[in-house]
C-alpha cells in the first residue's frame, strides 16, 4: 500500500511540474504561458524592429547616406543622482534638417484622444477601453534635455509610432502621433517645413552621445526602475 501511494505521488508531482513548464503548442509557440508583461516586451520588441527597418528605408529615401541611425534603442544618463537618472529612446535619427526621437508603440485597435493629454484611449475589436501613456509625454523630458544640450534654432523633434498593421487612428489625434507608413512623409514634411539651421551630423551625435549610458546592463537597470515604480504607485493606490 506503501508503495502505491508512493508512486502516486511521484505521479501528480510529474504532472505538476509538466504543466508549469513553457512548451509548445500546435502553432509551435514555446511561450504560450508566458505572463503579460513578457508578451508585452516581446510585442513591443517586434514594433521596434518594424520601426527601425521602415525608418533606415525612409532615411535612405530622403537623405541618401547623409544621415545616422542609433542602432537600437539608446539609454541617455540626463538627470545623475536622482532617483530617475535616465531615460530610453526607442530611435534616434540625426539629420543635415533635424534630430529626430521616435517612441514606437506596438498597440493593435482604434487609437483615440483622451480628455488627459498626456493619455490616449485604447478601442480593442470587443468593444473594450482603457488609458495608455501617450508618446507624446512619453517624449516631453526627452525632447526638454535634447534641447538642452543642443544648440538653439536645430530643429529637434519627437513623434509616436504606432507599427502595428491593426492599429486605427482617430483623425482628432495630434500629427505627431502618426502610423508606421506615415514615416517617409512625416521626414520629407520636416525637411521642407523644420528650421533652416543646418545640422552637423557628427557633432550632434558627439554630444548626444556623451551622455549615454554604455553599461551593459543599462536598458535593464532603467526598465526596471519604471516598473518598481509602477509597483509602488500600484501598491499606493
Amino acid at each position: 500500500m506503501f508503495f502505491e501511494m508512493l508512486i502516486a505521488g511521484a505521479a501528480v508531482y510529474g504532472y505538476r511540474q509538466f504543466v508549469k513548464r513553457p512548451h509548445a503548442n500546435k502553432a509551435g509557440n514555446a511561450s504560450w504561458r508566458a505572463p503579460a508583461a513578457e508578451r508585452a516586451q516581446a510585442s513591443g520588441l517586434l514594433g521596434e524592429k518594424r520601426t527601425q527597418a521602415k525608418l533606415t528605408e525612409a532615411l535612405e529615401w530622403c537623405c541618401g547616406t547623409d544621415y545616422y541611425l542609433h542602432e537600437g534603442s539608446i539609454i541617455i544618463e540626463h538627470a545623475p543622482g536622482t532617483p530617475f537618472p535616465t531615460i530610453e529612446i526607442d530611435h534616434l535619427a540625426v539629420t543635415p534638417f533635424g534630430v529626430f526621437i521616435f517612441e514606437t508603440k506596438n498597440w493593435s485597435g482604434i487609437i483615440e484622444p483622451s480628455s488627459n493629454p498626456d493619455l490616449l484611449v485604447r478601442r480593442t475589436t470587443d468593444g473594450k477601453m482603457e488609458e495608455r501613456k501617450s508618446p507624446t509625454a512619453q517624449n516631453r523630458t526627452k525632447l526638454a534635455f535634447l534641447r538642452s544640450v543642443l544648440p538653439r534654432g536645430w530643429n529637434i523633434q519627437g513623434v509616436g509610432v504606432f507599427a502595428s498593421p491593426e492599429c486605427r487612428f482617430s483623425a482628432l489625434l495630434d500629427t505627431d502621433l502618426i502610423g508606421i507608413n506615415e514615416l517617409p512623409f512625416w521626414l520629407r514634411n520636416q525637411r521642407h517645413h523644420g528650421s533652416s539651421a543646418v545640422i552637423d551630423i557628427a557633432i550632434a551625435v558627439k554630444a548626444i552621445r556623451k551622455f549615454e549610458d554604455t553599461a551593459p546592463d543599462a536598458a535593464i537597470a532603467h526598465k526596471r526602475r519604471i516598473y518598481q515604480n509602477q509597483t509602488d504607485v500600484s501598491r499606493s493606490i
